[in-house]
């Protein structure tokens, strides 16, 4: 059994992997660029100029996922009934403007309507992304390319902790936001002039592999198929209705409040506690990104390699919860210590991405599925308003970084329990 995944593989062969994959990756990373680098800003001198407190950065950096929550419904059924390539240029560019003008604000409102616009037009990239894999890759191979699509959110924020730091240090905030907002209104036109919608409109792909790759996935929805409730209503409706859909959006809410605290405030707590200077913070703020990325890469293989997706989650997630209590033990005196499991805390939360999103296809049906992951995305957009606000409401509160950290390790706990309620979906007897 072992040796069937190596085989179908092989039939299918690399073109996809070489021409597609890359291109996802970019446009992820550029998607988490924009999403990611106010919080290098806030710690960078923006709090200061705009004379924002703690509870106000919060309140500014979770606008976006305002944004981002309400419009991944629509974004995905555009993608998945008329044209995910279409859907992603138009948002590509309008998040290149967007991103650049951040670098030209002063009022602290206009910068919530403009993080609000970024969260709007970025909203259904990653859905369409999935949704576009899904056509492209088998359920053998899912786990590897939906992993390497993700792979653009810790590798893009272990560069950006890094560069963004030495950008600042060299301009300003304000000139690092323009920087890194201009290689999207580029982007756009590589993705649009590089991307098909389906195998069978992409002139690049050899028609033997464009032929195994459709009739797989064909194979896969006609199973799929015998396990489903039939579907005669508006896809949104059956993903609402579905307990499997309902559970997977509690389920990454809770730990995408546990994502979004750890990545939007770990600058601030690393320069709070070590004293450094914005380069020295961004470079030790890379580190868990750093090792979250051999870890995503080994634990999707294992996930493809088993199919047993849900094994290769809930462990990693508990584990994150594990070291964020550990870092709340440790407390704001024993600052190095407590960083080092907020390293393996880092880790935790990121290795299970690629087996998660892989699951979310292989449970639902095609109609559904794209709808489905843009609910899920939804609640994880929720999550991370509520992870980016809370933490630094009780940083505010508190003084200290402990409750958060208490937070954090509820929030992950109980992301790994609910994961237990996912139920594959049975064969319908005749």
């Amino acid at each position: 059994m072992e040796s069937a995944p190596v085989a179908e593989a092989t039939t299918l062969g690399r073109q996809r992997w070489l021409r597609l994959i890359p291109i996802v990756f970019v446009t992820y990373s550029l998607a988490y660029l924009d999403r990611s680098n106010f919080s290098i800003a806030t710690a960078g001198g923006m709090a200061e100029d705009l004379h924002l407190t703690s509870s106000a950065s919060g309140l500014v950096g979770a606008s976006f996922f305002a944004g981002y929550f309400l419009l991944q419904v629509p974004g995905v059924l555009y993608a998945d009934r008329r044209s995910v390539r279409d859907l992603i240029f138009w948002s590509v560019l309008a998040w290149g403007v967007l991103a650049t003008l951040q670098g030209l604000l002063s009022s602290v409102t206009a910068l919530i309507v403009v993080r609000f616009l970024l969260g709007a037009v970025e909203a259904a990239v990653l859905p369409a992304l999935v949704v576009l894999l899904a056509r492209w890759f088998t359920k053998a191979e899912r786990g590897r390319a939906n992993a390497f699509l993700i792979l653009g959110n810790p590798v893009t924020v272990m560069w950006l902790s890094a560069v963004s730091g030495y950008l600042i240090e060299a301009t300003s905030w304000r000139g690092m936001f323009i920087i890194e907002g201009l290689p999207a209104l580029v982007w756009a036109f590589v993705f649009r002039a590089q991307v098909r919608d389906r195998p069978a409109d992409a002139r690049w792909l050899a028609p033997a592999e464009r032929d195994a790759v459709d009739g797989a996935i064909t194979a896969e929805q006609a199973e799929l198929a015998r396990t489903a409730e039939p579907g005669g209503r508006h896809p949104l409706v059956d993903a609402l209705r579905s307990p499997t859909v309902l559970v997977l959006a509690a389920q990454y809410l809770l730990w995408s409040i546990g994502v979004y605290g750890f990545v939007f405030w770990l600058p601030s707590i690393v320069k709070a506690g070590s004293s450094a200077g914005i380069g020295a913070t961004g470079l030790l703020s890379a580190i868990p990104y750093f090792f979250a990325v051999v870890a995503m890469l080994l634990n999707s293989r294992a996930s493809d390699r088993t199919r047993l997706r849900r094994r290769y989650a809930w462990p990693w997630l508990l584990a994150g919860a594990i070291t964020f209590y550990g870092s709340y033990l440790a407390g704001h005196n024993a600052f190095w210590l407590s960083f080092a499991l907020l390293v393996l805390a880092g880790i935790a939360m990121y290795a299970p991405y690629g087996p998660f999103f892989a699951m979310i296809p292989e449970l639902l049906p095609r109609r559904t599925a794209g709808v489905a992951v843009a609910l899920v995305n939804a609640a994880g957009a929720l999550g991370g308003f509520l992870g980016t606000y809370l933490v630094g409401w009780l940083r505010n509160a508190t003084g200290s970084d402990a409750a958060a950290f208490l937070m954090l390790a509820g929030t992950m706990a109980a992301s790994a329990v609910i994961l237990f309620a996912v139920r594959n979906p049975k064969a319908k007897v005749a």
